[in-house]
């Protein structure tokens, strides 16, 4: 395993932007993981502007300290459990641990436990201090801000942290050591069933039972069942944690959404395109030459192409005067968003994005899951820590609707109505849209962007949102809308039946 070298602590962020909140924010440590900064510059610089074809130098790292630590179950072990979960992300993780808890017998099956997540993480501060977890941020800023257009910016008073891939899977799998988590590296080919009892068969050959199988194995898993049409928006995104010359960007704000589009003025073919279908950039600026930086569709249908993505990124960051010099780490990024939940009940559990927690208008889901996951963990305790020992149907019937509930169930709606309605704008729509958005009572978009709202609330969100618009973006609410409007109010009228 390649040496995983420690940057100098990054500057403290400032504080005075904070919300009042229950308990006070300690800034966590600076601290961010990359490979040293010594430079071949006679073979690492690239192109001006154009990073592509830079390699990353990251590699698939494994958490260390750990794999004598861990459970690991064994070919003379009882093959019998309360709970497999599969998969070892940030869901399935939290899942086991939290059910764990309850005195429950629980199995996480991963083909490597105990590898690095390659994906980026951002949340609003306020989420993971809710959740106890802030300390597993590895920085933050004090305030996030949106570029409508080249002429107008919009200050966002929420600070946002970066999470720390690594303290966060450490705090669980620190987690599911303590509560007796078992873990077995392979990977799930088959899920099976019978009336009171699941059962998982490995790629080794190996056949695990339990009462209940929880899918937590991503959007790719075949296991879950769905009875509609799964007509998903997708967001796609290109991003990049590099070492450049200089980037003109703020330290102590992130972007949120850069929707500037003066770097395709010579690009004619790609600025129709954006027109139509509109990126913006995501920014998180970690000291004047260390940045991650994303090039994202928020949603479309069909995916945007990647190929397209990485050359409004290219353009972008040309005209922004970024030379990147190294790619420390790369990622490519795409969320199937809203469409139908799955089936409800079905005989395999999910959480996670297999389960239909990833919010239908933004992408975001991390926070939401590891919100939900003790939820769901104590309807599972209910049904199999209880002496009656539910199972069976009547067992997937409370832990499904234990996850998805009626009022949860038509917030999801609204917010997938939200989703239809981004996909109808181009992008003067979609900047007017966050225009207005962003000029909510904070409650209200605090609410929205976090999942927390109930449907009474988001209906005096739209209301207000209404109120907030300019004419060309009542206009396109009153021309657009009416069709998403339509279709989801029905979809409630059957949730509620």
């Amino acid at each position: 395993m390649a040496a995983v070298l420690r940057l100098p602590p990054l500057p403290p962020a400032r504080t005075n932007y904070f919300p009042p909140s229950p308990a006070p924010f300690v800034s966590p440590p600076k601290t961010l993981h990359a490979p040293p900064r010594r430079l071949n510059r006679a073979t690492r610089v690239g192109k001006f502007g154009n990073f592509l074809e830079l390699k990353p130098e990251s590699t698939p790292q494994l958490l260390e300290g750990f794999d004598s630590d861990l459970a690991w179950w064994a070919s003379g072990d009882p093959r019998r459990f309360d709970v497999v979960v599969v998969g070892a992300g940030p869901a399935g993780l939290r899942l086991a641990e939290q059910v764990s808890r309850h005195g429950i017998r629980v199995c996480c099956v991963d083909p490597s436990p105990l590898a690095m997540w390659p994906n980026n993480y951002g949340v609003w501060v306020d989420e993971f201090e809710g959740l106890g977890l802030v300390d597993c941020l590895d920085k933050t800023w004090p305030m996030a801000c949106v570029f409508v257009n080249d002429g107008k910016a919009k200050y966002l008073d929420r600070p946002y942290g970066r999470v720390s891939r690594e303290k966060l899977k450490t705090r669980l799998i620190e987690g599911c050591v303590s509560t007796g988590v078992r873990f077995h590296k392979a990977k799930v080919w088959k899920v099976e069933h019978e009336e009171f009892e699941s059962s998982v068969v490995c790629d080794d050959g190996i056949e695990l039972k339990a009462s209940l199988i929880v899918d937590a194995s991503g959007f790719g898993s075949t296991f879950i069942e769905y009875d509609k049409p799964r007509n998903h928006g997708y967001q796609i995104a290109h991003g990049i944690l590099a070492e450049v010359d200089e980037h003109p960007f703020d330290l102590d704000k992130m972007v949120l959404m850069d929707w500037r589009d003066s770097h395709l003025g010579n690009e004619p073919y790609l600025r129709a395109h954006n027109s139509r279908f509109p990126t913006f950039l995501y920014a998180m600026p970690f000291d004047s030459s260390l940045i991650f930086l994303e090039e994202t569709s928020l949603v479309s249908r069909p995916v945007l192409a990647y190929s397209e993505v990485k050359k409004r990124m290219v353009a972008r960051l040309r005209h922004l005067g970024i030379r990147v010099r190294r790619v420390l780490e790369d990622e490519k990024c795409l969320i199937p968003m809203g469409g139908p939940l799955p089936r409800i009940p079905q005989s395999v559990m999910a959480i996670g994005g297999t389960s239909g927690i990833v919010h239908p208008s933004t992408g975001y889901m991390v926070a939401c899951t590891l919100a939900l996951a003790p939820v769901l963990a104590e309807t599972i305790a209910e049904c199999l820590g209880s002496t009656r020992m539910i199972r069976g149907r009547p067992l997937h019937h409370r832990v499904w609707n234990g996850l998805w509930p009626v009022d949860r169930r038509c917030a999801r709606e609204f917010y997938h109505f939200g989703m239809e309605t981004l996909l109808k704008l181009d992008l003067n729509g979609t900047r007017r849209f966050f225009d207005a958005f962003f000029e909510l009572n904070p409650y209200y978009w605090h609410g929205f962007l976090s999942s927390r709202l109930s449907f009474g609330e988001l209906a005096m969100l739209s209301l207000s949102l209404f109120g907030h618009a300019s004419s060309p973006s009542k206009f396109d609410i009153i021309t657009k809308c009416p069709a998403p409007l339509v279709k989801m109010v029905a979809n409630l009228a059957l949730e509620t039946m």
